[in-house]
């Protein structure tokens, strides 16, 4: 099942991947990716299991131009908690990090977030690399949007800019430990945000015996 759900001039897929009795948990994919249903142990999760398709992506709406950043993004989601309430957040890659951000903005409507690996942001990176080519032809209307590959693909953010959205969650979240790091591969903003109080590093059956509790 797939709600429709407006942002701007963009239309939202926001997949209804397995139905529960409990606390819904909001899955972010990672870049060129769309919403699936994850491994063990999170298609265990007691409650719903919703996946966000975001901007250029899935079943969402592809926009012509680019103009992709991480803040369009975490408005993607912050419609999708409009429609669902209070979740918890499980997101792969660049899904990470905007599941991180939108922890941060919206903690009274994100009860926790998981970070795991997937394809996407980089991020972090205060020196510049060699630059992408990219042809303004190739992109065709479907998705994913070769716009978003590019454009999502490495941020120049400083690795703080991260550490800022733990901070606002700490505090304002009502768990002690309300973000977990399950992911093995770690870029700059990642190292910074595991070292602060109230993140933890963990597996990911240790962090789904966590928040599914």
């Amino acid at each position: 099942m797939i709600r429709e759900l407006v942002h701007n001039k963009v239309t939202l897929a926001l997949h209804e991947l397995k139905k529960g009795s409990g606390a819904p948990l909001l899955l972010l994919h990672g870049l060129g990716e769309s919403s699936h249903l994850p491994h063990e142990p999170w298609s265990d999760w007691s409650g719903p299991i919703f996946g966000l398709d975001f901007t250029g992506h899935g079943a969402s709406t592809v926009p012509k131009g680019g103009g992709y950043t991480c803040e369009l993004l975490l408005g993607d989601v912050d419609v999708a908690l409009a429609e669902l309430g209070p979740v918890t957040v499980l997101g792969r890659g660049l899904g990470a990090y905007v599941g991180l951000m939108i922890a941060g903005i919206r903690p009274d409507l994100v009860r926790g977030a998981v970070l795991a690996d997937g394809p996407g942001l980089a991020g972090g990176g205060e020196d510049m690399t060699s630059g992408t080519w990219f042809h303004p032809s190739d992109a065709d209307g479907r998705a994913p949007d070769p716009y978003a590959l590019f454009e999502l693909s490495n941020d120049v953010r400083p690795a703080d800019y991260a550490t800022n959205f733990v901070h606002l969650l700490l505090a304002a979240s009502e768990l002690d430990a309300p973000l977990s790091i399950i992911a093995k591969n770690s870029p700059p903003w990642l190292t910074a945000i595991a070292k602060e109080p109230g993140v933890v590093s963990e597996s990911s059956q240790a962090a789904f015996e966590r928040f599914n509790s």
